[in-house]
């Protein structure tokens, strides 16, 4: 690990052997490949036994980092189904695009796997609902879930909310939350590519596969509100949002910008807001306001109990796995998954609301809302898939809104 990190997990009970937590990564690119390295860096006895990945090229990276052999390596859009019936990986890392996020979890908890997974974890209704059902069947097989909302492990969130549940700032009656910046990367289509390979390989800018950077990104904000809101979800949303500077079509349709009131029970109100636009002021931080002061959520708390964190500091994105990992062999398992996949649906219905112009409550949403972007079964990378159409508000159908809401005002 690098100088100056500090795991905080308590002592293993590492059996030499014995304990070996022998791990499976299922998407080998950026992120997978850096949360492969921190889970073997966060605690002794781990080891990468197995890959799988659409693409042979994204494989290469770990496949020399860790020695992992041929016959261990999976190729292909169901290569997750061959790697998760190896009887010995015990723990999976999914880290493919999010909309393969449902399929692949229910795979790995169905076969007795522990998960690691990437946030967001669904980018539509249908598919957080699976996730939130197969999170149900973890806890009843005792395996362990922890996501990628690495600031649930990170000491001054985790001691700053500890205070803000206890009163330092007294009651909620605000927040606010920002992931603003510029653009991220972008795969230039090939000559030789499919629309399905093409889409996936530059899968940051489709709907289907990232949800849209409210949903891919800003639910890291967004989770930390609901956290402060001792896991509260809102009740209602009301959204705006547009693509007016990445127009090209290799972004392909999804917005640049989104502004998004939720409304959490007892009528509380919170702003989120979230833009890639290259040339504009950085922004990526929470915070809220209570009736005895307020907080950034990450250490400072400001009004009647004044206070700033001190203590120890961590790498948060290894502390993740390190707490996972302890906790499995400790035989009681975290099991993140269901409160992940509901802050996940808190992003997913702040953009259908800007797509469409409409105000809903997450009831309607829940029961009523029809939208479902699972890839299909039998879906192949040689595929033809046009692109749909940007969104445009008042033109976008939110899924469910016409049969069941016609003539209603939300």
């Amino acid at each position: 690990m690098a100088a100056g990190t500090l795991v905080l997990s308590g002592p293993l009970a590492y059996a030499q052997g014995s304990d070996e937590i022998r791990v499976g990564v299922v998407g080998c690119g950026g992120r997978g490949s850096g949360a492969a390295h921190d889970c073997v860096n966060s605690s002794p006895g781990v080891k990468i036994v197995a890959l799988a990945d659409a693409f042979a090229d994204r494989l290469e990276g770990l496949k020399k980092d860790f020695n992992v052999p041929d016959d261990r390596c999976f190729v292909g859009l169901d290569a997750y189904k061959q790697l998760m019936a190896l009887d010995d990986v015990n723990l999976v890392i999914l880290a493919t695009p999010p909309g393969f996020r449902p399929k692949q979890f229910a795979e790995a908890i169905r076969r007795g796997k522990h998960v690691f997974m990437e946030k967001p974890v669904a980018v539509c209704p249908a598919g957080a609902k699976m996730v939130i059902e197969a999170s149900g069947l973890a806890s009843q097989k005792n395996l362990g879930v922890v996501a990628g909302t690495q600031r649930r492990h990170q000491p001054e969130y985790v001691e700053t909310m500890k205070r803000i549940h206890e009163g330092a700032i007294g009651e909620i009656v605000s927040a606010q939350c920002y992931w603003n910046m510029g653009g991220l990367w972008c795969h230039e289509r090939q000559a030789s590519e499919s629309d399905v390979e093409w889409q996936i390989r530059n899968w940051l800018y489709f709907t289907w596969l990232s949800g849209d950077h409210i949903c891919e990104q800003h639910v890291h904000n967004l989770d930390v509100i609901n956290w402060a809101f001792k896991d509260a979800q809102p009740e209602n949303v009301y959204a705006v949002g547009g693509r007016q500077y990445r127009t090209e079509p290799k972004y392909g349709h999804i917005f640049d910008h989104f502004g998004v009131e939720f409304t959490y029970p007892g009528d509380v109100r919170t702003i989120s807001m979230c833009r890639q636009i290259e040339g504009t002021a950085n922004n990526v931080s929470e915070r809220v306001v209570g009736t005895k002061g307020w907080s950034d959520c990450a250490g400072t708390i400001v009004g009647e109990n004044e206070w700033r964190y001190k203590g120890p500091r961590a790498n948060a994105y290894v502390q993740e796995h390190a707490d996972l990992i302890q906790s499995i062999r400790e035989g009681k398992p975290l099991n993140e998954g269901k409160r992940i996949a509901e802050s996940t649906l808190c992003a997913i219905m702040g953009r259908e609301s800007a797509y469409s112009r409409r105000q809903f409550t997450r009831s309607w949403f829940m029961n009523r809302c029809t939208l479902n972007l699972l890839p299909a079964e039998n879906l192949k990378l040689s595929d033809a898939m046009p692109v749909p159409a940007v969104a445009i508000p008042g033109q976008y159908e939110l899924p469910g809104w016409i049969q069941e809401r016609r003539g209603s005002s939300g």
